[in-house]
């Protein structure tokens, strides 16, 4: 597997990538550092016209117009740089998700909404979304091939959103959030990963219909569960 892809779900410190862009959003970090956000910049609109495989350090200095060492001196190699890029992106993705869903009166509007923010996001993210349609090889494998880590940490989003709908009495206390946050979560994420002949991705009214149909149900608990 590609070096610069293989490492990006996981970590060898406390926190995988998608944690930690999780963190960004929910604290809101910004990048103060004006030749590290430029830098960043040019990476990203690099790795989106030629690939990440095929750009190299000298090609994101040439197009944010500052020399090789600049680059080298805030990440330190490719890896570093490629996973910074994608963090940003997955942390801009967790900022609209939280926007979208402010916009959605219920709480089964705000699961329509989401799955339908999430698909949108990724799909149409011109990073994101063109590694998983043209470089499937390479990035897929490493979000499904972590242990569970990424996932766990999407789900623990959900849940934690569906928490805040328990507490405003949105939903029934006895909704078992973690659970329903997981399935929901694998239902997205096999979406993503593998393409549907039936269903048009990019139709946010099919893909809402799917949500309405399937997803919002898991809102109402048993009323005897086993």
């Amino acid at each position: 597997m590609e070096p610069a892809l293989s490492f990006l779900m996981t970590s060898t410190g406390p926190e995988s990538l998608l944690e930690r862009a999780y963190t960004d959003a929910v604290e809101r970090v910004d990048d103060l550092d004006e030749t590290r956000a430029r830098v960043l910049d040019a990476a990203y609109e690099q790795f989106c016209r030629m690939g990440v495989q095929r750009s190299t350090m000298e090609d994101v200095a040439r197009r944010a117009g500052v020399s090789r060492i600049t680059v080298y001196r805030r990440f330190a190699t490719k890896n570093a740089l490629v996973e910074q890029v994608v963090r940003r992106e997955f942390r801009r993705y967790f900022d609209q998700f939280l926007i979208d869903i402010q916009r959605a009166e219920t709480a089964a509007d705000r699961v329509v909404l989401g799955f339908v923010s999430a698909l949108r996001a990724i799909r149409r993210n011109p990073l994101i979304g063109g590694l998983i349609a043209t470089e499937p090889d390479l990035l897929v494998p490493s979000m499904i091939s972590d242990g569970g880590r990424t996932l766990a940490t999407v789900r623990a989003f959900v849940a934690g959103q569906l928490r805040r709908e328990q507490r405003a009495g949105n939903v029934s206390n006895d909704l078992d959030t973690d659970l329903v946050a997981e399935m929901m979560v694998r239902v997205s994420g096999s979406f993503l990963a593998i393409p549907s002949h039936l269903i048009d991705l990019d139709d946010d009214d099919q893909v809402a219909a799917v949500a309405r149909r399937f997803l919002v149900p898991m809102l109402h608990p048993p009323a005897n569960p086993q």
